[in-house]
This record gives C-alpha cells, structure tokens and sequence, in this order.
C-alpha cells in the first residue's frame, strides 16, 4: 500500500484526545473527529483542558493529520435567510472551534439549493463561504466535500467544485474531499483501473489534485449513478475491491488522508482499516 495516511472517522465521546488515542489503537495514521454534535447547532465551549489532552495524544501516537467534519445542519444555500444565516455563523465558529484545536481542515457539506436552482444555489453558497471566510481564523481551509446528488445537493459534479472555487477568486483556504461513495453515486465510475484514471484525469482537468486534501474511502450499497448516499462496507457495495486496490496504491494519493467512514457496528471500522491496508 503506497497510502501514507488511511484513518477513520473516530467518536468524541471521550473528547478528541481520546478518539486520537482510540484511532491509533486500531491502527489509524490519520483521524476525522466532529468538535461537536453534528445534529446540534450549539456546542460545548472547548477548555484549555480539551486542548492539550487533544495536543498530548498527537504528540503520543504521532497522528498529525486530523480532519474536522462540521454540523450536518448547515447549509449555505438555504431558501430562508434565517437558515442561511444560521448556518454562515455555524460554520464561521466550526472553523474557529478547529483553530482552537489547531485543527487546520474543516470538511463540510456545503449546501442544498433546495428548489432555488443550481445557479442561485451556488451564487448563495459562494456568498456564505465568503463570509464565513472573512469571519473566521486563517489557519483552517474550508474543504467542500463531493456529494451524491441527491435531492437538491450541491457539490456532485467537478464542474460544481470548480465553479464555487472559481467564485471564491481560487481562495487557496479552499480545498476539496472526494467521497468514494458519493462519486460513485453522481455517476463517476471507480471500478476498474480505467474507469478510476478516466474519473481522477477529469477531476484533475476541471478541479485539480493541488485543491484535493481529502479522501472519504466509502464502498457504496447504491449502484452507478444511483444518487443514494448508503456507505457500505469496503469491498461490500457497488464499487467493490478492486477500486479500493487502485486507491491506496496510487501514488497521486500518497500523503492526501484517507478515511473511512463506513458502518461501525462489529468492529466494521477496524476490519476496514485491516482490508485496505492489505491491499
């Protein structure tokens, strides 16, 4: 496996310390943590003391490369004003919650144009970021994940990504996660050596591996275009090995984190790392 860094999204249950400790307990190089509930729009104020038991369990397992993912609530697109500016300053303090941290990557689902239409959906996405931007610490990069198409969903076309990037003057605190699952389900196909080098040489001609500082490695219970965003486990779904296989061996990601977030229920989570590192 060339892949430096595969991780999974870990619990916060015992603080973000303690999901750097548990990842590394089951082999993680790299970790995805919420600073918060992501169904909740308010959140516990972070402590001096959760920082540097965060600081500590880096410094103790060697993780470094952590990813925030913020509040499934927000969407930057919202036809309310009210949603909208409830999500802006939501996802102004998650990126602030990360800087206290030190936790430089925020992935977030970034809008749904709900009915509006694509164009104004996006137009009312890049005006939010923006804001959200200006408002918050620079040290964190606001990453857009790729999303299923499903629904009203903004983000499932490499052409969307390009055009919020080209609207926000190609912010370089601007990045981009690919979600396997996702992609696969807005009808990119990953399942062949061909089919993923057909995938990737456009994502590089239209968004650019320079912008890409994630991967969400999730097998997909939903077929080929199928807009459904069910993650399964690796190997399990539509998409299949073989795919994965490509992924981790590919040397375009061989420092871009990799993780999983696929079922957890049996040890899913750890049986996946197993499998992706023994490809």
């Amino acid at each position: 496996m060339i892949a430096k860094l595969v991780g999974v999204h870990m619990p916060i249950k015992n603080g973000l310390g303690g999901a750097i400790r548990q990842g590394h307990k089951i082999g993680c190089t790299a970790v995805q943590v919420f600073t918060k509930s992501p169904q909740l729009w308010k959140a516990k104020p972070i402590s001096d003391e959760m920082v540097a038991d965060y600081k500590l369990a880096c410094s103790e397992t060697g993780i470094s490369s952590v990813m925030c993912h913020d509040s499934y609530l927000i969407n930057l697109a919202a036809a309310g004003e009210e949603l909208r500016e409830k999500s802006i300053a939501g996802l102004t303090d998650e990126m602030n919650r990360c800087a206290q941290y030190g936790i430089t990557l925020l992935n977030s689902h970034m809008g749904a144009h709900v009915g509006q239409g694509v164009d104004e959906g996006i137009r009312l996405l890049i005006k939010g970021a923006k804001s959200a931007l200006e408002n918050s610490d620079p040290s964190v990069m606001l990453v857009m994940e790729t999303t299923a198409a499903t629904g009203t969903s903004l983000g499932a076309t490499f052409e969307q990504l390009r055009a919020v990037l080209d609207g926000l003057h190609g912010d370089k605190r601007v990045a981009v996660c690919i979600d396997t699952c996702h992609i696969f389900a807005a009808g990119y196909d990953i399942r062949t050596a061909e089919t993923f080098n057909q995938t990737f040489t456009k994502f590089d001609e239209i968004v650019g591996f320079d912008r890409l500082v994630g991967v969400h490695c999730n097998d997909s219970i939903g077929g080929l275009g199928s807009k459904k965003d069910r993650h399964a486990h690796v190997g399990e779904g539509e998409i299949g090995e073989e795919g994965f296989r490509i992924l981790v061996n590919d040397k375009r990601f061989e420092f871009i984190p990799i993780m999983l977030e696929t079922p957890i229920e049996n040890e899913g989570h750890e049986r996946d790392l197993a499998k992706l590192k023994s490809f």
